[in-house]
């Protein structure tokens, strides 16, 4: 069992912490938050409140993600660890279960920063556009399903003095049937629309943001 008592995340999202691994510091280990599952249940319209607890586990739907067929039989030399971390499971802790996969670092050893935080300090400019052109030709290529792409999901690391994007949560398809995961045409058309979705979001994030995400994404359709 990983012991995590006596350490704090070093980030948190909506629904879980983030720790490193107190014995193997290349491992990330996901903790959903104490009583998220409840209170997304709680939220949710009264078909879904009918759902088992792993469709509200952020754990459960990163092992399935994780499971879908790009990641499925990768090989340690695979291109879709490229921008990927690699995946070790579930695992238990003193919090509950873990999500356990390599920990993103930048140069200093320390995780590395989000996109978010990438383009509060430095903005949409060259380096970090050509870093999004290559994470959108290698999910075209790869053929990796993801949900929306979120600035705070990706993560930058320079490598020999370039950025590279890591894509740390959202893998999986948002859709209700899996076209994309049996079929080429729906794959590629799937994928496209995420890069369009994730450019859009990108050049929202980098706005005066006047308008709100939604309303921003009503009006770009």
């Amino acid at each position: 069992m990983i012991d995590l008592r006596d350490h704090k995340p070093f980030a948190s999202g909506g629904n879980r912490h983030c720790y490193r691994h107190p014995l193997e510091p290349e491992l990330c280990v996901k903790i959903m938050r104490r009583g998220r599952i409840a209170e997304l249940r709680g939220r949710a319209p009264w078909y879904k409140g009918l759902l088992s607890d792993r469709r509200f586990d952020d754990n459960e739907r990163e092992v399935e993600g994780y499971a879908q067929p790009a990641l499925r039989n990768a090989g340690t030399s695979s291109p879709v660890w490229q921008h990927l971390p690699r995946w070790y499971g579930i695992q238990e802790t003193s919090e509950g279960p873990g999500a356990v996969s390599q920990l993103i670092v930048d140069s200093d050893g320390q995780p590395a920063p989000t996109l978010e935080d990438y383009l509060k300090i430095h903005g949409l400019d060259a380096p970090i556009q050509g870093a999004l052109a290559r994470f959108s030709d290698w999910l075209r290529e790869t053929r990796v399903l993801t949900k929306n792409i979120l600035p705070h999901n990706l993560v930058v690391r320079s490598e020999d003095g370039q950025p590279e994007l890591y894509l740390i949560d959202g893998l999986g398809s948002a859709s209700f049937l899996p076209l994309a995961e049996l079929f080429d045409h729906f794959s590629r058309r799937y994928i496209e629309r995420r890069i369009l979705r994730m450019w859009k979001r990108i050049h929202w994030e980098v706005s005066d943001k006047s308008l709100t995400w939604k309303e921003a994404e009503r009006r770009r359709q």
